[in-house]
């Protein structure tokens, strides 16, 4: 199983790219994207290569949503006594 944590793009030369997740940083390959991205995008990532771009405003929602499960996980492992409050952020569905 194969679990997809938005990376965000923070460095692009040729058909590779620099991905940055909670810190941790790797190199990718862009060659399976049909579209271009910029720095500041956000992708999937499989297998070292960027398979789809994701809007900033789903990477983010997303990401939080990783945040609450660590979070939660920290509190059972008792890594931490107790979560902090965090506003959810929710995608605003246009008319």
């Amino acid at each position: 199983m194969c679990l997809g944590i938005p990376s965000k793009i923070i460095s692009i030369e040729d058909s590779r790219a620099k991905i940055d997740v909670y810190g941790a940083q790797r190199d990718i390959s862009l060659m399976l994207l049909e579209e271009k991205v910029k720095i500041g995008d956000y992708v999937i990532v499989h297998a070292g290569f960027a398979i789809q771009i994701l809007q900033e405003d789903v990477a983010k929602e997303t990401l939080g949503y990783f945040d609450q499960y660590l979070q939660a996980l920290a509190v059972e492992e008792g890594m931490i006594e107790q979560p902090v409050k965090k506003t959810k952020t929710r995608i605003k569905k246009k008319n």
